[in-house]
């Protein structure tokens, strides 16, 4: 089939099963096109709860698994198997239980980009845009952040009132930003702001005129009508302010650098596959395991509040 043809079927496909699509910020364009909501991983997790029977996400692994820990009755289907988050998987759960039992007065932070098993073992979870404000609600003085150091170091600077332990992991996209990356095109584009994800290293989210998680920087966007905008982030952000304001002038950072290979895995035909039940994975998790999971992100709405 072509491409118009893959996209006719899919929306047929759609109406007849009543299945709902829901596309992360970093998909492809004809993804986000066919998608009935487009965010980040926790508003999809969110949004889903509200739908139909089943769910196919075009994302990564643990967003597929964020959607079932809140909507343990609906079919969440992931419709790129293959498609993971590196930095999800850089922590082992064996790691945090060991850390645990030698420092039990140390709450347990999690960035939503990790895995379930590891989520099971935190005391509390944090997008990159509630990081900060959880991480002061908590009641403890002391938090291991995992895996991300350069969010950790972002937050452990914004809470200075408590000690952070961080280790070494990180968003092998981000990570890759360097400061010269940033300065060069600012020469080009002297009057345009910068927008950057605090999963970034220091030094780049230092040249930042607003730091935010992916949700934060489009709505920086739109608050900036008038302004040019260099976007620091993956590309898919970019991709998705041009479609939707193709009049604005925005500059991608790095753009050779900032391409997230798992996020691009689900393209029309993968999503096909999925909806026509020919692909795509059926997420599973046990009810024990999805409640300990579930448990460390009601923690996060009630710290939230």
């Amino acid at each position: 089939m072509n491409k118009e043809e893959f996209i006719n079927d899919i929306l047929r496909k759609k109406k007849e099963t009543g299945a709902r699509i829901l596309a992360h910020i970093y998909q492809p364009p004809e993804i986000l096109e066919l998608a009935d909501v487009v965010g980040d991983s926790f508003k999809l997790a969110e949004m889903a709860q509200s739908m139909g029977d089943t769910v196919i996400v075009c994302g990564v692994r643990f967003m597929a698994e964020m959607v079932k820990i809140l909507s343990p009755k609906k079919k969440v289907i992931l419709a790129s198997p293959e498609a993971t988050c590196p930095m999800a998987e850089q922590i082992s759960p064996e790691y945090v239980r060991k850390f645990k039992k030698k420092n039990p007065d140390v709450a347990i932070c999690a960035y939503i980009n990790t895995t379930a098993e590891l989520k099971e073992e935190a005391d509390v979870c944090v997008t990159s845009s509630s990081a900060v404000k959880i991480c002061k609600n908590i009641e403890n003085d002391k938090i291991l952040f995992i895996p991300d150091k350069n969010l950790g170091s972002y937050v452990a600077k914004a809470v200075p009132e408590k000690k952070f332990a961080l280790v070494d992991g990180f968003c092998p996209i981000h990570n890759q930003l360097t400061p010269d990356d940033v300065l060069l095109l600012k020469q080009e584009h002297p009057l345009a702001l910068f927008a950057v994800h605090p999963e970034a290293p220091a030094e780049v989210v230092a040249l930042a005129d607003y730091v935010g998680a992916t949700s934060g920087i489009i709505d920086y966007c739109k608050k900036n009508a008038n302004r040019e905008i260099i976007i620091g982030t993956e590309c898919g952000v970019y991709d998705y302010l041009t479609l939707r304001y193709p009049k604005r002038k925005f500059y991608q950072l790095a753009p050779e650098k900032m391409v997230c290979k798992d996020m691009k895995y689900t393209g029309l035909t993968a999503l096909w596959s999925a909806i026509s039940g020919q692909g795509g994975e059926v997420i599973e998790i046990p009810e024990e395991s999805r409640l300990r999971a579930k448990r460390s992100i009601d923690e996060m709405l009630r710290l939230g509040k």
